[in-house]
């Protein structure tokens, strides 16, 4: 991946065509989300509401929390969410749209970047999340 300074355009990335990061421009208080209405709060590694919105990170899969197949996926799961809520919380971000607006379950797909870098990139990198290639890949050894 090389960036061309002038353009500020990147070549390369997750689909090998040219890309520019969102600005930072969403910043709010983000607590793991409780029962009851959800306005601004993490879900779990990779969704989360903002301002009433559903969002899921499109470039990630992180374990499952609330069905976890091994106790393994569900130690992950809880670290995953807390780490995307350090994250969410850390500054301001962008979000930026992919080819599909929404999944199935009517969740907004989003890329999360802050300072040209991907969050859901950070959250594969630290072993949190794994990149999302079209299907659930197994968190139990």
């Amino acid at each position: 991946m090389f960036v061309l300074p002038l353009a500020g355009i990147v070549i390369g990335g997750a689909y090998g065509w040219a890309t520019v990061p969102p600005e930072d421009t969403i910043s709010a208080s983000f607590p793991i989300c409780a029962s009851g209405a959800r306005t601004t709060c993490v879900v779990d590694g990779d969704t989360f509401w903002l301002d009433g919105i559903k969002y899921r990170i499109s470039d990630i899969d992180t374990p499952e929390t609330s069905e976890p197949r091994c106790a393994e996926e569900k130690a992950l799961g809880e670290q995953a969410t807390i780490r995307l809520q350090t994250l969410l919380n850390a500054g301001a971000f962008g979000l930026k749209a992919g080819m599909r607006d929404e999944d199935k379950y009517s969740r907004k797909l989003r890329e999360v970047y802050r300072g040209g870098q991907s969050l859901g990139a950070q959250l594969v990198d630290e072993g949190l999340a794994h990149r999302w290639i079209g299907f659930k890949q197994s968190w139990c050894g």
